[in-house]
């Protein structure tokens, strides 16, 4: 069993505060990024505004994960503190908030250069799940998301949140969402499923919601929302919603590829 005291600073320059979540996002967008132009990108055009939509993807991730977290797990909170919305470095970021943030914002991009926006969401899904090890690992690292009770020989104790011994759920969610994700999506485009926009994008919704919605047995749900529905998260509805879309997806565009 593990003991975990890990300081979630990772810098510290006179009063500026690094922390590992900040840095997780830095190195997911400049690795994704990379990754992306080096290897990825096979349509010319693509790249060559690839640069530019990097900014969008920015402000997507930001954007959509704060208002996301506002709406789907503390409504009520700022609803009365409206201005509380903006102060980001104090926590509060949703995933499924940034990846709607992440389709609006691409959509936007790809009618204003009138590209096919799935060739964009495609690349964006590869690499999403390196930013998702990325950040579960910085979540580790900060004590939060943490899970349910357990005396599995892996437990890990967070000292600054209490002497229960929990499942480690934020490195189950880096290994299955980010790791094994990203194995299967390279399958899947190494198969040439990158040539039918938009099948790699519905894969990635499948994958990662299934995976999600299990792991989410193992944590423990928001403290201001508890169970909901069925006894299920919230994160556990919102990922059945995207499980569905992303199925709907990947149904529509195996077709399109079985025609061509």
């Amino acid at each position: 069993m593990f003991i975990n005291n890990f300081d979630p600073v990772a810098l510290q320059i006179f009063s500026i505060e690094i922390k590992w979540y900040s840095l997780a996002y830095i190195f997911g967008i400049i690795i994704g990024w990379f990754l992306s132009k080096k290897i990825f990108i096979t349509d010319s055009k693509i790249n060559e505004k690839f640069d530019d939509y990097i900014t969008y993807i920015i402000l997507g991730i930001i954007i959509g994960g704060r208002l996301g977290y506002v709406f789907f797990y503390n409504f009520n909170y700022y609803l009365n503190n409206i201005f509380d919305i903006f102060k980001i470095w104090q926590g509060g970021m949703s995933f499924h908030g940034g990846l709607i943030g992440i389709i609006v914002f691409s959509i936007w991009f790809a009618k204003k250069n009138n590209h096919n926006t799935f060739k964009y969401l495609d690349i964006v899904s590869i690499v999403a799940p390196i930013g998702i090890f990325f950040g579960r690992i910085a979540n580790f690292i900060n004590s939060e998301l943490y899970g349910i009770e357990t005396s599995v020989p892996w437990a890990v104790k967070f000292i600054q949140i209490d002497n229960i011994y929990r499942h480690p759920s934020q490195l189950y969610e880096a290994i299955l969402e980010g790791l094994v994700l990203f194995l299967i999506l390279l399958y899947f485009r190494n198969k040439g499923c990158m040539k039918t926009p938009g099948f790699i994008s519905g894969l990635f919704l499948i994958f990662y919601s299934f995976f999600r919605f299990i792991i989410e047995f193992f944590r423990v749900p928001d403290e201001q929302l508890g169970y909901l529905f069925l006894d299920l998260t919230m994160g556990q509805i919102i990922s059945f919603l995207f499980l569905l879309i992303g199925i709907y997806l990947t149904i529509k565009k195996y077709e399109i590829k079985k025609e061509t």
